[in-house]
């Protein structure tokens, strides 16, 4: 039933300012825009990682009606290679810590802040998704 991530939806107030946050962070500029009515834009896209996963900046004014700014419900954890310098990167562009560095077990490291517009940001090193990656790359039997 589930196949793959498809889009994380993350929401803003101010829409612009979050695409440049994020621009800063990830490195790579938005593919896709859809304005608002004569306003800036609604929605934004990135695609970014391994499997170029789609991260979206939405305007909050479409967010669901039970959806509360802040931060809450689930959070989304990304591959990183160096939790410690992610974290030390994203707290020095303006996040928040939201759950510190922690050990979860042998290969396993998780942490979470807020970014700037109320939203979790999880970073985390997971052996897993190395021997996934690895396997994509060493051609089967």
């Amino acid at each position: 039933m589930l196949r793959g991530m498809s889009t994380i939806s993350l929401w803003a107030d101010d829409v612009t300012e979050a695409v440049d946050w994020y621009t800063e962070v990830l490195g790579v500029e938005p593919y896709f825009e859809r304005p608002g009515q004569g306003l800036p834009p609604a929605y934004v896209e990135f695609r970014i990682g391994d499997h170029q996963h789609e991260l979206g900046i939405v305007d909050r004014r479409y967010a669901p009606a039970p959806a509360r700014p802040g931060p809450g419900g689930a959070v989304v954890f990304w591959h990183v290679d160096d939790v410690e310098g992610a974290v030390g990167r994203l707290l020095g562009l303006g996040a928040t810590e939201y759950e510190p560095i922690t050990e979860r077990g042998p290969g396993f490291v998780t942490a979470s802040v807020v970014d700037p517009f109320g939203n979790v940001l999880g970073v985390m090193y997971n052996s897993h998704y190395l021997e996934m990656l690895d396997a994509r790359r060493t051609p089967g039997p």
